[in-house]
């Protein structure tokens, strides 16, 4: 089973460690002490808090769609090339990169700065692990 440290689960979240200490002594999220006092937070457990957060953020006015994997976030680097452009969001720390037409990203009107999501629909998903602690 994976821990996680309130450092960890910080960064992952996008919040402050205090945020997430404040959690665990509220009791919303449970943590263990470790050797040194330090908290640390099981694999399924911040998982099962996960899920109880609910829908994560999407922005209003978007149609519905058969795609389930959506992140919002901001626009950060728009590159036309040609007939191809590439289009850059970063969705709290992550980046979520898309090729499209020049044309497409043309009549989106993306640019730099714009409030964006990306519905990803995909059969080929690969999951990879970090090296073992």
């Amino acid at each position: 089973m994976r821990w996680y440290s309130t450092t960890e689960v910080a960064e992952l979240l996008g919040v402050s460690a205090e945020t997430v200490r404040r959690w665990c002594d509220d009791g919303k999220l449970a943590a263990e002490r470790r050797d040194g006092g330090s908290r640390e937070i099981p694999g399924p457990e911040l998982a099962r808090y996960l899920l109880e957060l609910g829908e994560a953020f999407t922005a209003d006015g978007i149609s519905r769609q058969s795609a389930r994997n959506r992140f919002t976030g901001v626009v950060t680097k728009v590159e036309r090339d040609g007939l191809v452009a590439v289009v850059e969001i970063h969705v709290g720390r992550h980046r979520v990169v898309s090729m499209m037409t020049t044309e497409a990203a043309d009549d989106l009107g993306l640019e730099p700065g714009d409030l964006a999501t990306a519905g990803i629909k995909s059969t080929n998903v690969v999951i990879e692990l970090p090296p073992s602690r």
